[in-house]
């Protein structure tokens, strides 16, 4: 056999070609009873009460071995919000904030992402809120991903960040004098389960 340019190039290619056929997207639903979205907004500078979103849903693709994302949508209802407070739950419902009767789910989907290392990156898609849409970038960090302790699941866990202003999505009651904080910090903790074909 003669160990020309091409014999070479062949034998560098084959293992390039089984890592890709090793590699397989898979389609992950996130679990509802692992789904926490909280956040949190100053009070007349006193403190900075935090809330959360009680009910969710979404689902991404995602191949680990080639660390690429897509088709990620989630979406939350609006009138889950809470606080532990059913006067200020109320209140984050009407027209002054998330006007949830005439908006009721909040929906976010990706456009891109980027890894930054083998455990963090940078998704961008679109957030909308109150029949608003804009821009959004969250920081997420890969936590763990493997066979479940319990059952036959195959499990993704996932930490994310990013930060609004409220005021972007015509949320703009109490900003005078800083009542109600602009800057609205999100913290999103998941776990999402692999649906086997």
């Amino acid at each position: 056999m003669a160990w020309n340019a091409r014999t070479w190039c062949a034998l560098w290619a084959m293992p390039l070609l089984s890592a890709a056929a090793t590699a397989e997207p898979a389609r992950y639903e996130i679990d509802p009873e692992h789904f926490s979205i909280v956040f949190n907004a100053e009070h007349i500078g006193y403190q900075h009460p935090w809330g959360m979103f009680l009910r969710g849903s979404g689902g991404f693709v995602y191949d680990h071995e080639a660390q690429d994302l897509s088709d990620l949508e989630v979406t939350i209802e609006a009138a889950s919000v809470f606080t532990n407070d059913d006067n200020r739950d109320n209140h984050l419902r009407s027209a002054d904030f998330l006007h949830a009767k005439a908006h009721p789910v909040i929906t976010f989907v990706m456009r891109e992402a980027e890894p930054l290392s083998d455990t963090t990156g940078r998704i961008i898609g679109d957030l909308t809120i109150r029949g608003e849409t804009r821009p959004v970038t969250l920081d997420v960090t890969l936590n763990k991903i493997g066979p479940y302790p319990w059952g036959d699941n195959f499990v993704v866990g996932i930490s994310a960040r990013t930060s609004l202003a409220r005021q972007d999505w015509g949320m703009t009651y109490a900003l005078e004098d800083n009542l109600v904080g602009n800057d609205v910090p999100i913290i999103i903790e998941l776990e999402a389960i692999r649906q086997d074909n």
